[in-house]
């Protein structure tokens, strides 16, 4: 539970005018019970719960004169003083037919003139004393600098938030940037992947024309080792016919070395 000082400072000023637009307004109260209330609540009132739906305790309640001084100057003053204007102008209107009346008819008597006199002269001195209460509002443009500091700091608070934003947003552009170059290498890496794929593809099964060649190659080794057999045979059969010469002639020199003996 919160405890106020009493209702003449500022936080108590404050809190009439938010109990005012809460009686006026939200309640549907009149407005004589709410100047009513008002009035107890400005003399002698302690607990406001039953006002206004906050747990505020006044500790020093302000008595009868000074409480009616407070209440004539932030409630009938403040809240009601177009009204009481409105009544100065009825008792004059009325004092001017009255007068008008009395001027041009006898129907009118004296006692009835000057009773619109008096009522119009009891309406500006009542008018007099509102305006007498007329309230200052000095304390609350002082009080003021607290929400200004308030607006301030929210205003910095936001400044804050929007300059982290912005440094949020230029990581988001670097790192959207730093993807965008992944996608671009990933993309180049799979166009590698897929040629090593086709040239493992073409290797494990080779197409028509590397068949053809191949089949073409082995024609070609076929020839070339029937042209090689050829030309062993034809090697070994100079060979036997080099030793039978060789043969021939050893032994035709040894039967001529024997002859000759």
């Amino acid at each position: 539970m919160e405890n106020l000082d009493t209702l003449s400072s500022l936080n108590g000023r404050n809190l009439i005018f938010e109990i005012y637009y809460e009686l006026r307004y939200n309640k549907q109260m009149s407005g004589f019970r709410v100047l009513m209330a008002l009035w107890r609540l400005c003399t002698h009132e302690k607990d406001i719960n039953r006002f206004i739906n906050k747990e505020i305790t006044i500790i020093h309640p302000l008595g009868f004169i000074r409480g009616t001084f407070l209440w004539m100057e932030e409630v009938v003053n403040r809240f009601y003083f177009s009204t009481v204007n409105s009544f100065v102008y009825f008792g004059a209107a009325i004092l001017l037919v009255l007068i008008g009346f009395r001027r041009f008819s006898e129907n009118v008597s004296d006692s009835t003139v000057i009773a619109g006199v008096i009522f119009e002269a009891l309406m500006l001195v009542f008018m007099f004393i509102v305006m007498l209460f007329t309230p200052n509002d000095e304390p609350k443009k002082f009080g003021s600098s607290e929400t200004s500091n308030e607006v301030d700091d929210l205003v910095y608070e936001i400044g804050e938030i929007s300059r982290d934003f912005a440094a949020v947003v230029v990581q988001l552009e670097n790192l959207s940037s730093a993807v965008e170059n992944l996608v671009d290498k990933q993309t180049d890496m799979i166009t590698s992947v897929n040629d090593l794929a086709n040239s493992v593809a073409h290797a494990v099964s080779p197409n028509p024309e590397m068949l053809e060649s191949m089949r073409l190659t082995n024609t070609a080794l076929n020839s070339f080792k029937s042209t090689v057999e050829l030309l062993n045979k034809s090697a070994e059969s100079l060979k036997r016919e080099e030793i039978e010469l060789a043969v021939r002639k050893e032994v035709e020199r040894i039967l001529i070395d024997k002859i000759t003996k």
